[in-house]
């Protein structure tokens, strides 16, 4: 017998001696980080709110429990029982019965009543019908992606399942080792921009955090994966993804055609995000002649195995590394992610990406440890002279282009990143017309924008604060404004927008790499009534970088019918302040407020010149031992 089935079998006899004698356990498994109990008496269960919490502070494990296919209730009953508990006020959409596990998904517009005040309602549909209720939001908005993810894991439950209990046979098997040290490679996005990419590695488990492109580069963008992984790729624990940005996530499909087979850990929004983004990479890809590095079923194989987990849930991920997300106030889901190693060893943090101060998205990323020996930090704005206009001055400034603009008769077009930055101007533009602070007129959404806003909607509680309490509410939802409209209709409808009267643009791609926003500068970009407004970072490289610094002729790849560049004479301004990232003070602030500090921080993800700065700043600030280091170092600590 191996150590695993030991483990369940000493598990199931601890967990039946603690449970009343009327309740039986019939198995016990894994499933990924779970502890998964079947019973024939889930009523008897249910009726006993704390039995499940005492068991999983006594085992230290996430527990849940499933009835036995053979005592359900049929589901046509079962699903009248169900409504007759559930408030109507709650708003149910669907209720989706799997007799193979005994879960009943139930989809509703405001999941909280059908959770109840500390579970009670779903405690009540246990105890009325034995299923185990689990819940989803309706989205406000439509989301094809949405639905799509949601299906599709319908459809590979079985395989799901095999694989989650493969992940937590794998989680929970024999230490193999007696050493105990630490290491971090560096695999990308080192003294750059772009190409995130680390490896954890103790000695006995291997964790690659974040696997994304470099925008604007003309290297072969996934030259790390193959040569610092490449058939390595199946020696790999964990994947754990700190959000859904291309720079972060694009090549992680890749890691399964390189023979990876095992969890990727993340947020729920993040993978919907990351699939919507990695299948977008490949259309682009595709419409610009290039060859992708991956097919779409590489994809949804990814989304299979990722592992959804929530912010502040310690979570074991392998025999010695435990795992916690925390916000990171970048994007919806993003995640600063903490690693504790072995039994007190050493904890290591991984910033992702982080705004260390609320904006109108979201709440500031949180950077309160009970330990953190080493930070991995982002520098995108860790220049000395990086200091970003105050939120509200930036507002203003946005505003004053927006209505000069406005009375010479010409549209504003800004590009944006589908996720994220759109949506942050959505709420500046809604809230400003609302106001009267500029006239009301049609706001035109380009690429993804739309569909990434949908997702926002879904995972509300991802949210700052009183932005969710009015996306509860439809009448106050700002991202249903009626001057939003989906530009779906293509080349005619731009044409159509382009001949219109005055008018604003929010179209992808953010930094001027391809997308729509081409399309846009050819049918705008010829008139100097028009403004192109950049509100977000843009990478070295870039058209987008090049355009803000001056360039007037741009290539076009020979769009349409007209010739290969354009003679640019719109305006072309930068908005400072709308960013995703903390800037210099920020990234200061962000290590200043930590309690107790780091002993040693590695500066990451930002140019030469940012990455040693900062690395300078926060040694001769706090006497903290920094690194700036380059791409393929290994770092050793313990």
């Amino acid at each position: 017998m191996s150590k695993v089935e030991q483990q369940l079998e000493d598990l199931k006899a601890t967990i039946t001696s603690e449970l009343p004698s009327d309740i039986s356990v019939s198995d016990v498994k894994y499933e990924g980080p779970e502890l998964v109990v079947y019973t024939r008496d889930p009523k008897k269960f249910a009726r006993n709110g704390d039995l499940i919490r005492k068991l999983a502070s006594q085992l230290r494990k996430r527990i849940t429990v499933r009835p036995d296919p053979d005592v359900l209730s049929r589901p046509e009953s079962a699903r009248e029982d169900i409504l007759e508990v559930i408030p109507d006020e709650a708003g149910v959409t669907d209720l989706d019965f799997h007799v193979d596990t005994g879960e009943v998904v139930i989809e509703a517009e405001k999941p909280g009543m059908v959770i109840g005040k500390h579970g009670s309602t779903l405690r009540q549909i246990t105890q009325e019908v034995g299923w185990t209720p689990e819940v989803v939001r309706t989205p406000p908005i439509e989301s094809s992606t949405v639905s799509n993810v949601r299906n599709f894991l319908k459809q590979e439950r079985e395989d799901r399942r095999d694989v989650l209990e493969k992940v937590g046979r794998q989680i929970h098997r024999e230490e193999m080792s007696n050493e105990e040290w630490v290491r971090i490679t560096t695999l990308g996005c080192c003294r750059e921009v772009g190409r995130a990419s680390f490896i954890l590695s103790t000695p006995e488990t291997r964790i690659l955090i974040d696997c994304g492109d470099k925008p604007g580069s003309d290297d072969v963008p996934y030259l790390q994966v193959e040569e610092a992984l490449g058939a390595g790729a199946s020696t790999i624990d964990a994947v754990v993804l700190t959000h859904a940005h291309l720079d972060h996530s694009a090549l992680i499909p890749l890691l399964f055609k390189y023979g990876y087979d095992g969890p990727i850990y993340t947020t729920e929004p993040t993978r919907d995000l990351m699939g919507l983004l990695q299948l977008d990479y490949l259309d682009v890809a595709a419409k610009e002649g290039r060859v992708p590095p991956y097919e779409s079923e590489m994809v949804r194989e990814a989304i299979k195995h990722t592992i959804p987990l929530e912010y502040g849930d310690v979570t074991d991920v392998a025999p010695d590394v435990k795992l916690t997300f925390h916000n990171a106030g970048h994007i919806l889901g993003s995640a600063v992610t903490h690693f504790h190693i072995g039994d007190g060893l050493y904890n290591v943090a991984f910033s992702g990406d982080i705004h260390y101060t609320d904006t109108r998205l979201f709440n500031g990323a949180v950077n309160d440890f009970p330990r953190v020996e080493t930070l991995v930090l982002e520098s995108t704005y860790g220049g000395r002279n990086d200091y970003q206009t105050d939120q509200e001055d930036s507002e203003r400034n946005l505003k004053r282009i927006i209505n000069e603009t406005y009375e010479k008769g010409g549209k504003v077009v800004i590009p944006a990143f589908a996720v994220g930055r759109s949506q942050e101007m959505m709420l500046v533009i809604e809230e400003a017309m609302r106001k009267g602070d500029i006239p009301t007129m049609p706001v035109h959404l380009d690429g993804m924008i739309w569909e990434a806003t949908a997702i926002h909607t879904t995972y509300p509680e991802y949210l700052r604060d009183d932005l969710r309490d009015r996306i509860f509410h439809e009448d106050e939802n700002p991202f249903l404004a009626p001057q939003f409209n989906h530009i779906d209709g293509g080349e005619d409808e731009r044409q159509d927008v382009a001949d219109g009267d005055q008018c604003i643009i929010l179209s992808t791609s953010g930094m001027v790499t391809g997308g729509p926003i081409m399309s846009w500068l050819e049918h705008l970009g010829g008139d100097p009534d028009n403004t192109m407004v950049f509100v977000g970072y843009q990478a070295q490289g870039t058209l987008g970088r090049r355009i803000q610094s001056g360039w007037d002729e741009i290539p076009l790849n020979g769009r349409g019918s007209r010739s290969n560049t354009l003679s640019l004479k719109m305006d072309v301004e930068t908005v400072d302040g709308f960013s995703g990232h903390a800037d210099r003070q920020g990234l200061m602030n962000f290590v200043k407020t930590m309690n107790p500090r780091p002993e040693k921080v590695l500066c990451v993800h930002g140019d030469e010149s940012s990455t040693q700065d900062l690395s300078s700043s926060l040694y001769h600030e706090y006497n903290i031992r920094t690194f700036a280091p380059k791409n393929l170092e290994t770092f050793r600590f313990k």
